[in-house]
């Protein structure tokens, strides 16, 4: 290698090392590999060759693939916890709590099929991923889950929810839906707005007719 050559690289490195646009990138290059090829089969060189960098050049920004991982996991429930808090806040204080609920759903899925891989990503890969991994990200979920869980405790406090109703249960089963439709949403088949619409209507009311329900 040239001394021309070696100057150029330590310039490029430089640049990587001092380019925020360069770190996001490996992010985001970082979440799709892992979307579609699993974290245990995406490797570092992968990374660094899908974000246009050298291998090296990503010790600049993170310590290890496990570090990128953990970013790429906070990310994705980030953009939907912002998604679900900014509607929610949104709202004028004399809203029901069930429009707040509403709000909520519609925030969830707008962030989860709004930012596909970040969000994909953290749904695909969270069940292979190492115990560490998932220990460091627990405290970043555990804040998402009780904020639903506080919405739904006021619902059910203003008695706009079954008093036999377990909160908890119904935020799994709620949120659990929700993101899974990152697998079967399609938006050639109707509008955002009405597609939320739609599973806003089956938390609420389910799919029984009111005939059906009065009869059971």
């Amino acid at each position: 290698m040239t001394n021309m050559q070696s100057n150029t690289d330590a310039k490029s490195g430089q640049n990587d090392r001092n380019d925020p646009a360069t770190r996001e990138r490996v992010l985001l290059e970082a979440s799709r590999l892992f979307r579609h090829r699993g974290y245990a089969a995406t490797t570092l060189r992968e990374i660094a060759d899908a974000a246009g960098v050298k291998a090296g050049s990503i010790y600049y920004h993170f310590e290890s693939k496990e570090q990128i991982l953990g970013e790429v996991l906070d990310k994705g429930i980030t953009i939907v916890a912002d998604a679900v808090r900014a509607r929610i806040d949104a709202l004028p204080e004399n809203m029901s709590w069930r429009d707040r609920i509403a709000a909520g759903i519609e925030g969830h899925l707008w962030g989860l099929l709004h930012h596909g891989d970040f969000t994909s990503a953290n749904i695909r890969i969270y069940g292979q991923i190492p115990t560490s991994a998932k220990n460091r990200h627990r405290l970043v979920r555990r804040a998402y889950a009780d904020y639903w869980d506080r919405l739904l405790e006021s619902a059910l406090a203003s008695n706009e929810l079954r008093q036999d109703t377990n909160t908890a249960m119904i935020r799994l089963f709620v949120i659990g839906a929700l993101n899974w439709t990152v697998e079967w949403y399609n938006p050639q088949r109707g509008s955002f707005q009405d597609f939320s619409r739609q599973i806003t209507a089956i938390v609420f009311d389910g799919i029984l007719t009111h005939d059906c329900r009065s009869n059971k």
